[in-house]
């Protein structure tokens, strides 16, 4: 017998002991699909938050918000100070009723909690420029002028968000990893059992002259059947999800952080192919030489 004819008794046999016995055999599916799609959520919801915040970042402005009892020439020099700088590329004047406007646009369920807005100078200005020994300096000079009342930097928040970022990459490559290690045993038991109710077929073999691998195959192939469905049933699920997040008329905060995109193909059939790696290991954990030998009564 070839390889391929052997490859394909394998998962001829495989297929068979999945339906004989899908009962366990779902449990050893639904184990590496919960395990993959409660990782594969962290991850998602990471890589989208993380290509928003990149989004953002580009957008960065300074927000100078003016005190309401200011006079117009202290207002006057806070915007000189404001224009003068190389760097800001635009400046845009929010008075206190467009403010009020904006918040009620933006947050409507808390319009009544807020009375009165203060105006702001929002400023665009070169990313690249934040960078430079001149910025900060000129942000503080910003913060010390008569008419301002505060300014904020959306860098500050920016960064915030790029620590959760990171946060939800450990936690999801953690939880992911000690779930998955976990859903190696369910498939391990099962493929145990699997092979214990074929034991006197496997000593039949075994005094034929079949040899370990061509009596392990079908068990190997099994496992990796078992983690590739339970792969494919995690990336169903985290579609779904995905979905079911972009769905609604009136976008919410979460539809705009999580809706830039999907799992790219590559990591679609990497989240699959990881499944059925857990899978074949626990095939492999399961058939120690002691689980599948003859016993001696049987010989």
């Amino acid at each position: 017998m070839s390889f391929f004819q052997a490859l394909a008794y394998f998962f001829r046999e495989a297929s068979l002991n999945l339906v004989r016995s899908w009962k366990v055999s779902i449990l050893a599916v639904l184990t590496i699909a919960v395990s993959l799609f409660l990782s594969g959520v962290f991850l998602l919801a990471a890589t989208n938050l993380g290509a928003r915040v990149a989004q953002w970042s580009t957008q960065a402005k300074l927000v100078v918000y003016v005190r309401p009892d200011a006079s117009e020439e202290q207002r006057a020099a806070l915007e000189a100070v404001v224009r003068e700088a190389p760097w800001v590329s635009a400046v845009e004047t929010v008075t206190a009723d467009q403010a009020r406007e904006r918040f009620r646009q933006q947050l409507p369920g808390l319009a009544e909690l807020v009375e009165d807005l203060p105006p702001s100078l929002e400023v665009s200005y070169r990313l690249e420029a934040a960078a430079g020994p001149s910025f900060e300096p000129w942000v503080e000079r910003l913060r010390g002028a008569p008419a301002c009342d505060s300014v904020d930097d959306d860098r500050d928040w920016l960064a915030q968000l790029e620590t959760v970022i990171r946060l939800a990459r450990v936690v999801g490559l953690v939880l992911g990893a000690v779930l998955l290690g976990a859903a190696v045993f369910p498939t391990a038991s099962v493929i145990r059992i699997t092979a214990y109710l074929y034991r006197d077929e496997i000593s039949i073999m075994r005094l034929v002259g079949a040899t370990e691998f061509f009596i392990r195959g079908p068990f190997w192939v099994e496992g990796l059947l078992q983690g590739l469905l339970g792969g494919s049933v995690a990336l169903g699920g985290l579609w779904a999800v995905y979905r079911l997040v972009l769905q609604g008329s009136d976008p919410s905060l979460v539809q705009t952080l999580l809706s830039v995109r999907f799992l790219t193909p590559a990591e679609a059939v990497a989240m699959v192919l990881l499944g059925g790696l857990a899978g074949f290991a626990g095939a492999m954990v399961s058939l120690r030489r002691e689980l599948v030998a003859p016993t001696e009564d049987a010989s």
